[in-house]
């Protein structure tokens, strides 16, 4: 019997993508896999690294072992290929691809998302902390949304992102997102010309199929469509129609059981 995958993202509701890009791209990496899964809330403070999404592996031929727990979505693509049970979509890219695949991925989560939590979590502080702190009675939101505040703006303050005025952290944000629609537009216009009128899916780099990076810029592209956290990325990403064409395809192809955003 096969093991039973559940991932942990956060989130009550099911069928509609989250808040959170990192939880998105390890739904989407899972879903260009075909790879079967349960969904839960889950908790940070059951997560083996203190953080969503995670996931738990339980093996029916195990007795009374407790599932094994995963936490970092990029940890927990690595194990599962590992173990045979996700494709490696990069194994046919040239180091050169490889290479660029690895700096979009590295742009999206090393730079925008500090971008980007900032403007949910200090901008718009009142609207994030319900928002993910659902679970918890309002006192408690309180008391935690203050100490995720402080732990966030000091974050953002060390890794540099809160030494910038908001129009500057603004206009780094537009940058990325309109570099992220230039190459887009590209491999749409190459699919077009290569197959002709299609709604199926164009990839980043522009191959016949998707590599690493399209689940992680899916998992950013659906989370700024559906946070109402980040009312300026959401209105943003909504003005780039090849950025909003490439996530429609990819969720009516691979996520037809999921809410579409607004």
């Amino acid at each position: 019997m096969a093991s039973t995958i559940t991932m942990f993202r956060g989130f009550k509701s099911p069928g509609v993508h989250v808040w959170s890009p990192f939880v998105n791209k390890l739904e989407t990496r899972f879903r260009l896999a075909g790879l079967s899964y349960r969904v839960e809330p889950g908790s940070p403070l059951q997560a083996p690294r203190g953080k969503i999404p995670y996931i738990s592996i339980a093996n029916p031929d195990s007795g009374d072992q407790p599932p094994t727990l995963l936490g970092d979505s990029t940890l927990i693509i690595e194990k599962l290929e590992a173990d045979g049970l996700l494709d490696d979509l990069n194994s046919k890219l040239s180091p050169v691809e490889n290479a660029r695949d690895l700096a979009l991925r590295a742009l999206l989560e090393d730079r925008l998302y500090f971008y980007q939590n900032y403007e949910r979590w200090h901008v718009n502080y009142y609207t994030m902390r319900p928002g993910v702190l659902w679970a918890m009675p309002y006192p408690v939101q309180v008391v935690v949304g203050l100490l995720a505040y402080r732990k966030i703006a000091s974050t953002l303050s060390g890794q540099g992102t809160m030494r910038y005025s908001y129009e500057e952290i603004g206009a780094f944000r537009r940058h990325i997102w309109e570099s992220i629609d230039a190459l887009l537009t590209e491999s749409r216009n190459k699919k077009k010309v290569e197959d002709g009128p299609s709604d199926s899916p164009f990839w980043v780099l522009g191959g016949d199929g998707p590599s690493e990076v399209d689940a992680t810029v899916f998992g950013f592209v659906s989370s700024a469509l559906v946070c109402t956290a980040g009312p300026d990325s959401m209105k943003l990403v909504k003005s780039l129609p090849n950025v909003v064409e490439y996530a429609h395809r990819i969720h009516q192809t691979y996520f037809p059981d999921y809410t579409l955003w607004d």
